[in-house]
């Protein structure tokens, strides 16, 4: 079961909403921006409404499959922990674009959003906000870099693992933030580099 489970979530995981939606509005979000088929650029391609959509559908992916497999009383226990990041991994490496998916902050949201009843997912989005606010206020109110978002991600979800561990979570959900870290970690890097050689 674990790995049906498994196997179906990653296939969740991989379909590229996003990406699909703007080739339906003839742009190509792997020309847009920093090139990632993820909602972000749909947003900044297509339009706040087509933007949207493709959020949602992608915090779906994540969530819906997780909500089902925490219903079925046959998978529990570290079994979900392969099935929790195979969402992610699926957007992150998706077979649809050759391996060369997203950088998973939607799917991750959805995933966080079923394990914690929404709790974890605004946890992270509270923190991402206060990252945001100090950014500014250092740099006088002026924009942000892709790269420093990009890091701020990264560092926000590092501080997810702080709380996790401060709210004494089981090590199931710490071994699912370990992973999901590292993939955010990795889907990030090259913002994480551009920003860390500039500091």
């Amino acid at each position: 079961m674990t790995i049906v489970w498994t196997v179906c979530a990653f296939l969740s995981g991989s379909f590229m909403f996003s990406y699909w939606l703007g080739l339906i509005a003839k742009k190509n979000l792997k020309t847009v921006g920093d090139g990632n088929p993820g909602a972000l650029n749909l947003w900044k391609a297509a339009g706040y409404k087509l933007g949207m959509v493709g959020i949602i559908l992608d915090f779906l992916k994540g969530y819906l499959i997780l909500l089902l497999v925490l219903r079925n009383e046959n998978v529990q226990g570290y079994s979900v922990i392969s099935i929790a990041l195979a969402p992610i991994i699926g957007h992150a490496f998706s077979p649809f674009l050759k391996r060369k998916g997203g950088k998973a902050i939607a799917v991750t949201f959805g995933v966080w959003s079923a394990l914690s009843s929404f709790e974890v997912s605004l946890v992270f989005a509270v923190v991402l906000a206060i990252l945001q606010s100090a950014i500014k206020v250092i740099n006088r109110g002026k924009s942000t870099s892709t790269e420093a978002d990009g890091s701020q991600v990264v560092v926000g979800f590092l501080l997810v693992g702080v709380y996790l561990y401060m709210r004494d979570y089981s090590s199931v959900i710490i071994w699912v933030w370990l992973g999901n870290f590292l993939l955010l970690a990795y889907t990030h890097r090259y913002e994480l580099a551009v920003y860390l050689k500039r500091r």
